[in-house]
């Protein structure tokens, strides 16, 4: 059992180095946090028309997320009911029926079995196997917030918008530009041989490493502010169950910050229609611009405007991501870009190219990112990780207080608590979650018995 203590250095702001490549600690993850936890899974705009769907994973298992005839997006564990074969093994598509690929057992795009081949010679017919009210196992729990996709493994698990809290503030920068709402192209999809907390942890708070790990970036010219350092006076923010960076912005109005960074006037005008008082006093008011963040315990977002052609205008992107565990010590990346689907088509597509560019498989920010998170995870692994406790209490002195004073609402018209300048508050937060969850045994799951011949449920 793992030592107790590893929860409380963790609160302190001190990290047992060995979280980043531990298999004990790894088990417990998937037994008591992501067993319980919100995990994004999908967004509607992959799935528009009656029977689109995508196969997702929350870890080990497969999940078919549909529309079905009637319109309604639901989530199907991705198991026949017979022998257990995979019923759908393509990644997307559109289907009204699925069909398992072994004994020919077939499902509406609603779960419910339509077809059992020789169902009289094999099982009597409705005496031996009742079809009515036979179906695909559904996810546990199942919810959205502006259109992304949610499950959850624990069928007594809060709502989604109870347990996002105060986020979902920062969240509508990133997912509801308009009353259209956003579009998703991809998942761009790899693998890295990192922890999966890490990338969790920098998108959620890391401004401290841009100057030093993006210096070739910022060199050659792709963004307009001509130092890295400029990221101390923006601020980290917490909110609810997730945290974010922003940048600050220039003097200027609304629109004019807006355009800074490359918004043009007709979707500054819808910015203004779907964003509460306070949103966007955010940008106007208060000069900060929404960067990177993270949903606990894995769902991440970046908001950036880099220059995709020659001269100096910037184009801003979106993307959203999951880093989904493979084993302690490797991740997978699934990378969406993400953009207003009322957007100018020439809007689009060079948003899209910045993406690329910045934060697809193969952009700048990502090489540099993962070198330094492989290094981690691979020097986590040995003995003497053991002995190591990595300082994470950057922004606060040694008798617990701040070294910056949070924001007060005069500065920051956001819910959760901000700070100015460099600091690990929202890495700490996200590691406390953490604590709270691998402390804590899950209740005990009801095996469903959906499907069961009467007499044997």
């Amino acid at each position: 059992m793992t030592d107790h203590t590893i929860y409380d250095d963790v609160r302190r702001g001190m990290i047992p180095a060995h979280i980043y490549n531990d298999e004990e600690i790894f088990a417990l993850e998937r037994e008591r946090l992501f067993s319980r936890a919100w995990i994004f899974v999908g967004h509607e705009s992959e799935i528009p028309q009656p029977g689109d769907y995508v196969v997702r994973r929350v870890l080990d298992d497969s999940f078919i997320v549909v529309r079905d005839e009637s319109g309604s997006v639901k989530a199907m564990f991705n198991m026949c009911l017979h022998r257990g074969m995979q019923v759908c093994r393509a990644e997307m598509g559109n289907a009204s029926h699925f069909r398992c690929p072994y004994h020919g057992w077939s499902y509406r795009n609603d779960g419910r079995i339509v077809g059992l081949p020789f169902h009289e010679e094999a099982y009597g017919g409705e005496a031996g196997f009742n079809r009515k009210g036979a179906r695909l196992l559904p996810a546990p729990s199942l919810d959205s917030y502006n259109g992304l996709i949610f499950i959850s493994m624990d069928p007594d698990a809060p709502p989604l918008i109870d347990y996002l809290g105060d986020f979902a503030f920062y969240l509508d920068y990133y997912t509801k530009q308009s009353s259209s709402g956003i579009e998703l192209r991809g998942p761009q999809r790899w693998r890295v041989k990192a922890n999966w907390k890490i990338g969790a942890e920098n998108f959620a708070g890391d401004m401290y490493h841009t100057p030093q790990t993006h210096t070739s970036v910022v060199e050659i010219g792709l963004f307009r502010e001509p130092k890295a350092e400029k990221r101390k006076d923006g601020n980290t923010y917490w909110a609810g169950n997730g945290g974010g960076t922003t940048y600050k912005l220039p003097e200027g109005t609304l629109e004019e910050r807006l355009r800074y960074v490359g918004y043009p006037d007709e979707m500054i005008d819808r910015m203004k229609e779907v964003w509460s008082q306070d949103q966007l006093n955010v940008i106007g008011e208060n000069g900060f611009m929404i960067s990177a963040a993270s949903i606990f315990p894995n769902m991440s977002f970046v908001h950036n405007w880099p220059k995709v052609e020659d001269g100096d205008d910037v184009l801003p992107f979106i993307s959203i991501r999951t880093w989904q565990p493979i084993s302690e010590n490797e991740t997978e990346v699934l990378s969406w870009f993400a953009v207003d689907a009322a957007a100018p088509e020439e809007f689009k597509a060079l948003s899209y190219k910045a993406y690329l560019m910045c934060f697809g498989s193969t952009g700048m920010f990502e090489q540099d990112d993962v070198e330094n998170w492989v290094s981690l995870t691979n020097t986590a692994k040995g003995n003497m990780a053991r002995r190591l406790l990595l300082n994470s209490r950057m922004g606060v002195l040694k008798d617990g207080r701040f070294v910056v004073e949070p924001l007060g609402p005069d500065a920051f018209s956001g819910p959760g608590v901000a700070h100015v300048g460099y600091g690990e508050y929202n890495q700490r937060h996200l590691l406390e979650r953490w604590a709270d969850y691998l402390e804590t045994e899950p209740t005990a799951l009801i095996i469903s018995s959906v499907g069961m011949p009467e007499g044997l449920s």
